[in-house]
């Protein structure tokens, strides 16, 4: 009796603590569970927007490649339908103006279409923009297939040939970055070398199609083969714009005040001045220097070919030793290209070696804009500065062509001005990026000082530094603007 009186009293206090005991410990074990949710989360979070770097992104990069190859490649055609019409008065009372404002027209349409793609992707998704635009360059190739006279020329092969090109290009252009990382610009590379190789393949079946079944048909089989594969591309291809948080707008003013902007958007600007020249004017060169209409297609057509085979290479390099770095210095190759070979080339086999060589290096801007915009801007606003790029490109692509024309000589070498103008507007692409390739390394050297790393220690491609982040003392840590222009870096 007398000892079950303490153990009483103890199993008494004992059960009075108990309720706090086990209160204290449920706390706990809910403290702990959040926790671990909260970190699991950000894990699945993290998980969820960094890119796969392969997987289903390769299908995408085929759809993407098909796609490029039935819009920019079947537009990159256009100098053989240029050659009927001119051989055939086939539109009477046209002028050879208003026949390269057509293929001018279609691109630079393409370009000015674009915001409102980009409106529709971001309500309506990306497939809805891609089935837009198989609608409208489908209709264009059918109805081209009926015009008598040069005005609906414009409106068919022109305009809502460009529409249909736009939507399904803004529509497919921002998904291949969104699937890889290290290995963007390959993967990149590949999809816009599917623009070259169509270029190549339509080339040569157009010419023989007008000639074996007449204008018309041609017009209407190349339409059921563009309408077949872009359809098919279409339902195929996914985008990740939920994964990475895209902005999706369709004007972003704000990124009018950032200068590296303005620099990416001015090395576009003056690439696409000299790149429609060398696409529509090199078939018409050969004519001039002697050769035979079939020998000025086989030019073109290998000019394609050379952007086939050279852009995936690009992407390798690219990923190797800098985007921007090699985007820059290919793009100051081409402009070297114009000024020590084409100017001197007269011969036929000359010609085939310049159109290989240069059309390997004179879309870089098509092949690399992806994932040097994505170093530039970000992948979540990477979206609205192309949307806003490509209507900095409307003005070029459509005036380009014609200034080459108006700057032909009558006699001795007539293309000498428009020859070296397309060297000079490569050469100014390759100083932006030359001064683009600098902010780069500021915004790196920043970021080394904030994470307390050296430069070394910095990936230019996974290392994105907050734009709010950044302290007074780690930009005081960036070296000169000239150091930085001599400066060797991956950028």
């Amino acid at each position: 009796m007398s000892s079950s009186g303490p153990l009483a009293k103890h199993d008494g206090r004992r059960n009075e603590h108990l309720p706090l005991d086990v209160g204290s410990t449920r706390d706990s074990e809910n403290t702990i569970t959040a926790d671990d949710a909260a970190e699991l989360a950000g894990q699945e979070k993290n998980a969820t927007d960094s890119p796969p770097d392969g997987g289903y992104g390769w299908v995408c990069v085929a759809c993407v490649f098909w796609i490029n190859a039935h819009t920019w490649g079947l537009n990159s055609s256009y100098g053989v339908f240029l050659a009927h019409y001119l051989a055939n008065n086939t539109y009477p009372g046209a002028s050879y103006l208003e026949y390269a404002f057509v293929g001018g027209l279609s691109i630079s349409q393409a370009l000015l279409i674009s915001p409102i793609a980009t409106y529709t992707t971001r309500e309506y998704g990306t497939r809805t923009t891609l089935l837009i635009g198989v609608f409208f360059e489908t209709l264009s190739q059918i109805g081209a297939s009926f015009t008598s006279r040069i005005w609906q020329l414009f409106l068919s092969q022109g305009v809502c040939f460009g529409w249909g090109m736009g939507f399904l290009f803004v529509g497919s252009v921002g998904v291949v970055p969104q699937w890889f990382t290290k290995r963007r610009s390959l993967a990149n590379g590949i999809a816009t070398a599917g623009s070259g190789l169509g270029g190549m393949m339509y080339s040569l079946a157009t010419n023989a199609m007008i000639q074996s079944i007449g204008l018309g048909w041609a017009f209407r089989i190349l339409g059921i083969l563009a309408f077949t594969v872009n359809f098919i591309c279409a339902i195929l291809i996914k985008d990740r714009n939920k994964a990475i948080g895209a902005t999706q707008l369709a004007f972003d003013y704000r990124l009018f005040k950032r200068v590296e902007f303005l620099l990416l958007s001015g090395w576009g600007f003056f690439s696409m001045l000299g790149y429609i020249v060398l696409l529509f004017s090199l078939p018409n060169y050969a004519l001039s220097v002697g050769l035979t209409a079939q020998q000025g297609s086989i030019i073109g057509a290998l000019l394609n070919l050379g952007q086939g085979l050279g852009r995936p290479v690009v992407g390798i390099f690219s990923d190797t030793a800098g985007r921007i770095n090699i985007a820059g210095f290919l793009t100051f190759l081409c402009g070297l290209f114009c000024f020590v070979i084409w100017i001197f080339a007269k011969s036929f086999g000359v010609l085939i070696f310049f159109a290989l060589i240069v059309g390997s290096v004179a879309g870089t801007f098509w092949t690399t804009i992806g994932p040097v915009g994505a170093e530039v801007v970000g992948l979540k606003e990477l979206p609205s500065a192309l949307s806003i790029t490509w209507i900095f490109l409307v003005l070029p692509t459509t005036f380009s062509e014609p200034i080459a024309l108006e700057l032909r000589q009558s006699t001795g070498n007539i293309y000498l001005h428009a020859q070296i103008f397309t060297g000079f507007m490569y050469v100014a692409a390759a100083l932006c990026l030359w001064f683009l390739r600098a902010w780069k390394i500021g915004q790196l050297e920043e970021l080394a000082v904030e994470q307390e790393k050296s430069l070394e220690g910095i990936d230019a491609v996974h290392d994105q530094p907050s734009r709010s982040s950044v302290s007074a003392s780690s930009k005081a840590a960036k070296s000169s603007v000239l150091k930085r222009l001599s400066m060797w870096k991956k950028v």
